[in-house]
């Protein structure tokens, strides 16, 4: 790969070799001494103008664990904070040597910017960019719905027929673009549902079903749900009435929990807000994958840096 940018226009041979040599990676990482020399003497730049632990820790413990060399930048405390352009940090971080830049930013497009400008000469992988894209989540939510539905026979294989439905705020969620087009690509039925309000304008050409209750959406059959955080802190205006009402609506309760077949999954890309978007119960049962995708993460995101990193770049 040259870099990684977003799932909508990720192959599904593309896609399925990143969770296939994340396959390999989560081997290595049962043995004793997890460290790969695979990546010695690169060096990988975190390049962080958002807030974030979950992703930026996994960067970091992936490339560490193919022996690359780390480098964190946070915008906090920086040039940035004193007016310095997105493309003099790129060009600083160029000088400097970086192989690969790990961008999460709040712009939507700043890192096929930054991919595209000629500015640098590394491989660049989105983190998260505004409420466009955050490919490496997608892939290690796929990875997870793969191990869980096919263990150990779940190399090389799709999500054909697979029901998947997503929860939550779709309008401000690019970890719900990601999957939307990357579920899809591998043969996955997705299902959005949220209040009127939280659907984007253009989900009409999206190939998704849209549903607004989320009981009725249950009753249609469902392998794997995903609920999404509601992000409070993009939020300018009223979309639903009270956090009461969005819960009781839209929530997964233990009533809802309850509801679903015996071998359903419930997924959430985290940090959650317990009692709104899902509750204890369905956060700490055990159908919930949400610490084995924290532990997937790490295995797809090394599988991102190896095929990033590990040959000659062009």
């Amino acid at each position: 790969m040259r870099h990684l940018l977003d799932t909508r226009t990720l192959s599904r041979a593309d896609a399925l070799q990143i969770l296939d040599v994340a396959e390999d990676m989560a081997d290595t990482q049962q043995r004793e001494v997890k460290k790969l020399p695979t990546l010695r003497g690169k060096t990988v730049v975190n390049l962080f103008f958002e807030d974030s632990t979950r992703t930026r820790i996994s960067f970091e413990a992936a490339a560490k664990r193919l022996s690359a060399d780390v480098i964190n930048f946070s915008a906090k405390g920086s040039s940035v904070s004193k007016g310095e352009s997105l493309q003099d940090t790129a060009q600083t971080l160029q000088a400097m040597g970086a192989d690969a830049v790990v961008i999460r930013h709040g712009a939507s497009g700043a890192p096929q910017t930054l991919a595209t400008s000629g500015w640098i000469t590394a491989g660049v992988v989105n983190a998260g960019d505004g409420t466009h894209e955050h490919p490496t989540q997608a892939l290690l939510d796929a990875f997870t719905i793969r191990k869980r539905f096919f263990a150990g026979d779940s190399r090389g294989r799709d999500l054909q027929g697979l029901r998947v439905v997503i929860v939550g705020d779709i309008l401000h969620s690019r970890v719900a673009r990601s999957n939307v087009w990357l579920l899809t690509t591998l043969g996955a039925r997705v299902t959005l549902v949220a209040p009127p309000t939280l659907v984007p304008q253009d989900v009409s050409a999206w190939p998704v079903h849209v549903r607004y209750d989320l009981d009725e959406a249950l009753d249609e059959g469902v392998d794997a749900l995903m609920m999404l955080r509601i992000q409070l802190e993009r939020m300018g205006a009223a979309y639903f009435p009270t956090e009461r009402e969005y819960s009781r609506r839209w929530g997964l309760d233990a009533g809802r929990l309850g509801r679903l077949a015996p071998d359903s999954i419930v997924m959430h890309p985290g940090p959650m807000n317990r009692g709104l978007e899902i509750s204890a119960d369905a956060a700490d049962s055990s159908r919930s994958t949400v610490l084995e995708q924290v532990t997937n993460g790490v295995s797809v995101r090394m599988a991102a840096l190896y095929l990033l990193l590990a040959g000659e770049r062009a």
